[in-house]
């Protein structure tokens, strides 16, 4: 979803999946393991600082179910430590996102949440994340014959058992309890924060890192006529075109909104964007505005908030819309502007998604943002 107009040779065909949900395209079967389980460390984390105990962070392969979903994740943790840790629930962006941050619709590696995972764990944070719903091992479970039944429900669900979960662990401090969104994901980290996805442990803190920041399809809608403008203006297409998709767009989103349902092959490429398969979804995730979710949250819960000048899906002005529901509900919010990094945090003053999956380095003022939120909301005592 490009904002500022690097348009493709067809109308409308280049928006960026990660915030547009592409569940029907992707069904990777679950494997077997027992809901709720804890399996065996796949991976070691140590840390390095030579003036304290020295924990041992491991990544454990864990499952648990939601809705009849057998949902896999990672959960990262420190061993040899007393105690109990502070630890952050992470919820990726749309479409078929992996714990790791990764898309089935991107050739390589994306890391997002794996970076995140990793910057948390240095500042004495344990962490959740999972193969959400349509990704990963998780696949599409009993969905995969009729993946246009998937609503938001199934989504809350799997954020509701996973906080539920991660709260239940022995190593993890139930008081000190974050929830950190990504793109599409802080939407539902809000949700799990103000109650309205289901009974969940109390949420502490709050990441909403580059997130969704008005109602869905009026983001959508925003995105598809910024790429018609601009390739209006290189000639690519006429005025009048122009003008007959933005009239497509407008009437498929307004029947969406109403009735919960898209026309099949919708003309100039929207079927890209706007298709049966994810009707539910958008008609549903569409009636949440994400600042008025906010408005709801306890007051003076504390927030760490991300907009970057770079970002070509979610803009800063957006973000100030959300901020502004924030501000509503008297949040702590630790606003961070960040600059030259683009929507999966990697540095790139391009913000293109073609640099998405480079093995470009993450945003160092983020990282330094978030080790001085946990510290203060959480009383997480990092390494580093």
């Amino acid at each position: 979803m490009n904002r500022r107009g690097r348009a493709s040779r067809r109308v409308g065909l280049t928006l960026a999946a990660l915030l547009v949900p592409a569940l029907a395209t992707v069904c990777a079967a679950p494997l077997a393991a027992a809901p709720g389980t804890v399996e065996a460390a796949a991976q070691t984390v140590p840390t390095t600082s030579p003036t304290v105990p020295i924990p041992t962070w491991v990544d454990v392969p864990v499952s648990f179910t939601a809705g009849g979903v057998t949902v896999h994740g990672t959960f990262r943790h420190p061993v040899g430590v007393p105690g109990k840790v502070p630890a952050a629930l992470l919820i990726a962006g749309s479409g078929p996102t992996d714990r790791n941050g990764n898309s089935a619709l991107l050739a390589g590696t994306v890391g997002t949440l794996e970076t995140v995972a990793d910057w948390l764990s240095a500042d004495g944070v344990a962490s959740l994340r999972y193969d959400k719903l349509g990704s990963g091992q998780t696949g599409l479970g009993p969905y995969a014959l009729d993946a246009q039944t998937i609503g938001v429900a199934p989504f809350e669900q799997e954020a509701a058992a996973a906080l539920r979960f991660l709260a239940a662990q022995r190593a993890v401090d139930p008081h000190r309890l974050a929830v950190i969104g990504h793109s599409e994901g802080a939407l539902f980290a809000l949700l799990l924060a103000t109650g309205q996805a289901g009974r969940v442990p109390a949420v502490h803190a709050l990441g909403l890192l580059e997130p969704l920041s008005e109602r869905y399809l009026t983001v959508i809608s925003a995105q598809v006529v910024a790429q018609v403008q601009a390739q209006t203006v290189t000639g690519q297409i006429t005025p009048a075109v122009a003008a007959q998709v933005e009239h497509t767009l407008a009437v498929a989103v307004s029947r969406l909104r109403s009735t919960g349902r898209v026309a099949a092959g919708l003309p100039y490429g929207l079927a890209n964007v706007l298709d049966p398969s994810t009707a539910l979804f958008l008609s549903q995730a569409d009636r949440h505005d994400p600042a008025a979710v906010a408005a709801r949250l306890p007051t003076r819960t504390p927030v760490l908030v991300s907009c970057s000048d770079a970002d070509t899906q979610v803009s800063c002005a957006e973000v100030s819309h959300l901020v502004h529901g924030l501000s509503a509900a008297q949040a702590r919010v630790d606003l961070v502007h960040l600059t030259d990094v683009d929507h999966v945090l990697k540095v790139d003053p391009s913000g293109a998604a073609s640099g998405y999956t480079e093995p470009l380095p993450f945003s160092p003022d983020l990282q330094a943002a978030l080790a001085q939120f946990v510290h203060g909301s959480l009383d997480a005592q990092g390494t580093r």
